[in-house]
C-alpha cells in the first residue's frame, strides 16, 4: 500500500510517500502537487466504556463492537475501561475483553488491555460511577488482571492501603493513575512519588486547585508527566484545558466515551447507570456529566479550535499515549512501526483510516 500527502513522522512532517503493509516500511520524500492530506499516526485512545449502544460492561462480544465504531472514528488502538461494580460484575467484562484483546477482528481497533476505572475509588467523589467501591488488595487486582492484561488502574490513593499498593501494581506492569479521589495535594504527591503515574481524566472526579489546597489538581498540574483529559468543550473548560497543556509535558487526550457514541439523543446503559443523551452530552437523571459522545476525531478538531498546530494536537492524540503506555511500535510514524494511519483532509475530515495496515470502511455508522 502506498499513500501520497504531507507525511508526520517523528522528525516533523514530510512531504512524500508511506510505504507499508502490516508494519510501515518506507516513507519516500517526494515533490507532489496539489492540495495534500494530511497522513497522521492513528488516534491512541486509553479510556472507552463503550459504544453504538453497547457497553464494554456487558462483557460477551460487546468489546468488538465497541472497538469497530472507534475504529471509524479513526482509533486505531484502544482500552476498554470498566466501571465500579462488583466483582462477579468486572470479571464478565474482562471475559469479553480477553478474546478480543487476543485477536483484533477485522475492522476493528486494536485492543490493547483493559483501563480498570472502578472499583478501588472514593465514595465521595464517584461521578457517573455506581456506589459499589472497595479497597483495592493485591489478590483483588491478580484476580482480574489474570483474565484480561491490565495496563491503566486508576485508584483514590487516600484510601486505606491504596499507597503502599502501588510499587506493587508496578510491578504486574500496571500504569497506576489517580482519580475519583477526594485526596490532597500532599497524597496525590505521596502517591506520585510511591509510582502513580498519571491522572484519570484530570479535573473532574477529583480535588480541585484552590491556592490554598491546591488538591489532586494541583499535584498533576505541580509534578505529572502524564495525565488523561477530556476534550470534549464540555467536560473542561478551554482555559483549564491551556493551563493544562502548558503544564504537563505529555497531557494526552481520550473520549470516555459511552455506549451513546454514534447514537441518537436517547437514553442508554454506563455499567448499572442509566444515561442520557442530548445535544452531544452524556448525563445522568441528575443533569451530571456522565461520560461522553465524543470520537477522537472530533477530539482532534476540538484541539485544533484551541489553537494547536496539527503535529501536537496529534501527539496529545496518539504518541503521548503511546510513550505512557510504552507502546513504542504505535503512536508515530516511522520504519517497522505498525501501520496505524490516519489521513485527513485539509478540513481535518476523515479520508482514510488503517489499523495495522487494515483499510477501515468508514461508511457503516
Amino acid at each position: 500500500m502506498r499513500l501520497g500527502g504531507r507525511i508526520l513522522t517523528p522528525q516533523g512532517w514530510v512531504t512524500g510517500h508511506l510505504h507499508f503493509e502490516e508494519r510501515i516500511t518506507a516513507i519516500e520524500p517526494a515533490a507532489l502537487k496539489g492540495p495534500l492530506p494530511s497522513i497522521l499516526p492513528g488516534f491512541v485512545d486509553l479510556h472507552v466504556h463503550g459504544a453504538s449502544g453497547v457497553d464494554i460492561m456487558e462483557g460477551s462480544d460487546a468489546g468488538a463492537t465497541v472497538a469497530r465504531t472507534h475504529a471509524r472514528h479513526g482509533t486505531t488502538a484502544m482500552l476498554g475501561t470498566t466501571m465500579t461494580a462488583r466483582m462477579a460484575s468486572i470479571e464478565r467484562a474482562l471475559h469479553g475483553l480477553a478474546g478480543v484483546i487476543a485477536q483484533r477482528q477485522s475492522g476493528c481497533a486494536r485492543m490493547l488491555g483493559v483501563h480498570l476505572e472502578g472499583p478501588f475509588i472514593s465514595a465521595h467523589r464517584l461521578g457517573a460511577q455506581p456506589p459499589e467501591v472497595m479497597l483495592a488488595t493485591l489478590e483483588k487486582v491478580r484476580q482480574l488482571h489474570a483474565i484480561a492484561p491490565i495496563r491503566v488502574l486508576t485508584l483514590a490513593p487516600e484510601l486505606t492501603g491504596h499507597l503502599a499498593l502501588i510499587p506493587h501494581l508496578n510491578e504486574l506492569g500496571i500504569r497506576v493513575q489517580l482519580g475519583h479521589s477526594s485526596g490532597t495535594y500532599e497524597e496525590g504527591v505521596a502517591a506520585l512519588q510511591a509510582g502513580a503515574a498519571g491522572f484519570t481524566h484530570l479535573f473532574n472526579g477529583m480535588t480541585p486547585l484552590k491556592h490554598r489546597e491546591p488538591g489532586m489538581v494541583g499535584a498533576a498540574l505541580a509534578h505529572a508527566e502524564y495525565a488523561e483529559l477530556i476534550p470534549d468543550l464540555e467536560h473542561v473548560h478551554p482555559g483549564a484545558m491551556k493551563a493544562a497543556l502548558r503544564a504537563i509535558p505529555k497531557l494526552y487526550c481520550v473520549s470516555d466515551a459511552t455506549s451513546a457514541t454514534g447514537m441518537p439523543d436517547g437514553e442508554y446503559a454506563l455499567g448499572t447507570q442509566r444515561v442520557f443523551k442530548c445535544r452531544g452530552c452524556v448525563r445522568l437523571a441528575t443533569g451530571s456529566l456522565a461520560g461522553s459522545a465524543l470520537t477522537m476525531d472530533q477530539a482532534l478538531r476540538n484541539l485544533l479550535s484551541l489553537g494547536l498546530d496539527l503535529a501536537e494536537a496529534s501527539h496529545r492524540l496518539s504518541r503521548n499515549a503511546c510513550d505512557y503506555l510504552g507502546e513504542n511500535e504505535r503512536g508515530r510514524l516511522r520504519g517497522g512501526a505498525w501501520a496505524d494511519v490516519v489521513v485527513l483532509d485539509d478540513s481535518h475530515e476523515l479520508l482514510q483510516v488503517f489499523v495495522e495496515g487494515e483499510a477501515i470502511d468508514l461508511a457503516n455508522d
